[in-house]
This record gives C-alpha cells, structure tokens and sequence, in this order.
C-alpha cells in the first residue's frame, strides 16, 4: 500500500483526501516509480472542480513527477531501476507517493537539475516551448503579451521571449509580482488591479497593438485581449483561471482578422520524438542559464489541499511542488 490524495467528489481543497491505495506490479511496457516530486498544475484545479472530467471516481489528480524507477514491467528494455525519470501530461496519478506509468511516457532527468526543479518546470516548460516555438513562433522584433506574467507558466514565457529576442509585456497584480516579473526580462510591466492593461499596451505599443497574447486568465481577460492584438494577431487562450469563457461570435475575429486559439500540452508532445525534443530543449535552456526556474513553494504532499487553496487565492508566485513524505 501507498498513501495517495484521492477525489470522490467534485469542489473545494477540502475534496482532497490523504489515504492509502493499492498500487500493484508493472506490466508490459510500464515501469514502477517511487516519486521524488511532485508538479502543481493550475489545471489539477480543474480536474477537481470538474472543468475537466475525469475518466472514473475515485480519481488521483496530478500530471506531472520526478522519481526514481523501482521496478520494470516483464521484457522492457531501455529502462532499469535507479533511472531518474519525469513526466508531464497522462496519465493522471501523480499525487502519490509512487505510482505506475508507461515506460514510453517518462525521459530521463539530466543529473544536474534537482528533483523538485525537474518536477516544478517538465509540464510549465513544455507548454512554455509549445506557446512560443510551435503554437506562434515568437522572433525577434516581435511584441508579446503576457498574462499571470509571475506565474509558474508566465515566468518561463518572459525569460524565454526575451531570449528569442521579442519585447515582452507582462501583466501581474501586485507589486512584488511586478519586481520577478521584470527580473524576468519584461520590458514592461502592468499592475492589472492599478491599471487598465488595454490602455497601458495601446500606450506602449504607439497604438500598433501586439503580435501574439498568452492568455491563461480567460473570462475576465479574454475580450482586453483581443483588442490589443494588431492586425492578423494571435489570440492564445490556454487558461481559465478566472473562469470559462463566454461564447465568442467568430465575427469578433473579422475585424482585424485575427487568429483564435486553445491549444493543450498532449497535442503537442503526443508522439514520442514531439516528447524527447520538448523536453530536450527545455532542459537545455535550463542548463544554458536562458531559463531560471523558481521553485518559490513547498508542500508535504498530504497538505495538497492547502497547496491549492493558497494557488487559487493568488497567494504563489512561481512553482508550487508536493514532496511525499517518504
């Protein structure tokens, strides 16, 4: 037996239960882990309130760990317990103190990155990687928006923007999000609960308005948005942290002609070699020094529960990671 959170009912934090679970031997192609540490995801808030659905109840939220391989299912070669091994995306489970996975699901975590760095940054990495190389490939001279721009996902999207070479905006609700979110390399950077972030970006931009937004607050940012986008601009919609979007007309599209979005990590890492150069490339910027990753809140996994509450009041910066206690 090992001690898992698991979620018998859609709601609150308090939907979290700490309890132990039957995990079982690998099988064919599959590989035990012992988790080391554990990712928060704004979307394992989802899953819990049901924005997405899970396949059964109970479920084990979570997408994303770093561990250490215990076992290996029957004839799988290329992986052998002591590996050090991460993933990010399916199968959900990885708010547990160990779990089963597909040995084609995991890559192998460089020795010079630690364990809750590794666990913090594989699914935010990734889709930082997928925004800004594949969904709209940013490039120098290019003008950016970024929403949540201190965030675990904004943060990396500023270091690497800039790195490309565009001037990044970025928008954050406090001040002291403002100080990480320049030394992340924004240019500039709007206070959205002191200033109209419309406003300020059609200040900024001499009324051109930006190449691309990355959206991950939705309802309450979604139609700003839009209208600072310049002509043929991308519309990156790929949160709903404030909540669901309300049903947009596509004529809203037609005026400057812009493009419309809602792109998610598996789409973009669903074969294996899609896998093994997100993640590569993600590791090398880490290597490389071009991305620093904040690991600014740590959690014993068995207070997940308070991991997420204090991620939806807004009170984390950064990366939020669960450490089992074993």
């Amino acid at each position: 037996m090992v001690k898992a959170i698991r979620v018998y009912e859609l709601g609150g934090p308090e939907v979290l239960k700490w309890e132990e679970v039957e995990l079982g031997e690998p099988k064919e192609g599959e590989i035990r882990v012992k988790n080391k540490a554990i990712g928060v995801n704004y979307k394992d808030i989802y899953f819990r309130k049901g924005v997405y659905k899970a396949a059964a109840f109970p479920f084990t939220p979570g997408f994303e760990a770093v561990g250490v391989v215990t076992a290996v299912g029957p004839g799988l070669t290329g992986r052998q317990v002591g590996d050090v091994v991460g993933y990010a995306g399916d199968p959900l489970g990885s708010y547990s103190e160990e779990q089963i996975l597909p040995a084609s699901a995991v890559v192998t975590i460089p020795s010079s990155i630690d364990y809750s760095v590794a666990a913090s940054v594989m699914a935010k990495g990734m889709t930082a990687h997928m925004l800004l190389r594949r969904v709209f490939k940013v490039e120098a001279g290019h003008t950016i928006l970024i929403h949540a721009a201190a965030g675990g996902v904004g943060s990396l999207l500023c270091q690497w923007g800039k790195a490309l070479g565009a001037t990044v905006i970025g928008t954050v609700s406090t001040e002291q999000k403002a100080d990480q979110a320049s030394q992340d390399g924004c240019d500039h950077v709007i206070i959205s609960t002191k200033e109209d972030f419309v406003e300020k970006v059609n200040e900024i931009t001499e009324g051109k308005g930006v190449d691309v937004v990355y959206d991950s607050i939705g309802k309450d940012t979604f139609q700003g948005s839009l209208s600072t986008l310049k002509s043929r601009g991308y519309m990156v919609s790929f949160g709903l942290s404030s909540g669901e979007l309300d049903p947009v007309p596509i004529s809203e599209l037609a005026s400057k002609s812009l493009f419309l979005t809602r792109p998610i990590l598996m789409e973009y890492i669903g074969t294996r070699d899609e896998l093994l150069q997100s993640a590569g490339e993600l590791f090398a910027n880490i290597a490389s020094g071009i991305l620093r990753v904040r690991v600014n809140h740590t959690y014993p996994l068995s207070e997940a529960a308070r991991a997420h509450a204090d991620l939806e009041a807004r009170k984390t910066s950064g990366s939020i990671v669960l450490i089992p206690d074993n």
